[in-house]
């Protein structure tokens, strides 16, 4: 089996895990995927309690918080007790966890990833990243302009399940920059040719290590005012002029 090790969780993406963690509440359905920003809201979480897992897949972080008694399923309210997922990516520790336990149900993921049935939780909680966001919300997370970078996987899929389920809501969480600071990721426009993969009707929090966007509900002038608040300060101005703000 093909084997990833996560390292432990620094600096912006520390600062980003804490700022999701802030969004997630006692007894939520939680979905996150695999990565330095999942490991490390998922390494924020320790003092929270009642949590559940449905989600397309999982990796290391899970399984402190499951020892801990803070993912305990109870709450679900379908496959309650269990953690259901497509499939699983980390370490031997993490197969060897899955290996023959029966708390953990490996199903289809064309079941796993059915909004129809995401929904049916109360308080899911999708957690996603994003290579760009522009100023009214829209969310690219396949590519970089034209040139594909990666599937979408099933960032759709969750978070209109997380939008349709009772108290929950959608998170996609970023950091402020790339190219080592020299680009901003939230932009005025996305790069041309860029694929919307989530839309600015769906998204309820934007997260960079600089704060929390709150957009569900915002008219487009004050979604521009929050997301420059979590942008970089060395590219606020310059997003300011182009808002005409």
């Amino acid at each position: 089996l093909p084997h990833h090790s996560a390292e432990p969780p620094s600096g912006i993406y520390s600062q980003i895990g804490q700022q999701v963690a802030s969004l997630v509440q006692d007894g939520d359905c939680l979905q996150m995927g695999i990565g330095a920003i999942p490991n490390a809201v998922l390494s924020c979480l320790g003092q929270h309690q009642y949590l559940g897992v449905h989600s397309e897949m999982f990796s290391d972080g899970v399984i402190p918080l499951i020892e801990a008694g803070v993912i305990d399923n109870s709450r679900k309210i379908i496959h309650p007790g269990r953690l259901v997922t497509g499939f699983v990516l980390g370490s031997r520790s993490l197969y060897d966890f899955v290996d023959d336990n029966p708390n953990v149900l490996f199903l289809d993921i064309e079941y796993v990833n059915n909004p129809a049935v995401i929904r049916k939780n109360s308080h899911a909680v999708s957690i996603n990243s994003a290579i760009q966001i522009d100023l009214t919300g829209q969310v690219c997370a396949d590519s970089i302009g034209k040139e594909i970078y990666s599937g979408f996987g099933g960032q759709v899929d969750f978070v209109t399940g997380s939008q349709l389920s009772k108290g929950g809501r959608s998170i996609i969480a970023l950091p402020s920059t790339a190219l080592q600071g020299k680009e901003s990721r939230i932009v005025a426009q996305l790069t041309a040719g860029s694929g919307v993969v989530t839309s600015r009707a769906q998204v309820d929090h934007i997260v960079t290590e600089f704060g929390v966007a709150s957009l569900r509900g915002c008219s487009l002038r004050e979604r521009a005012q929050k997301l420059i608040q979590i942008a970089h300060p060395d590219f606020r101005e310059e997003l300011a002029k182009a808002a005409w703000l």
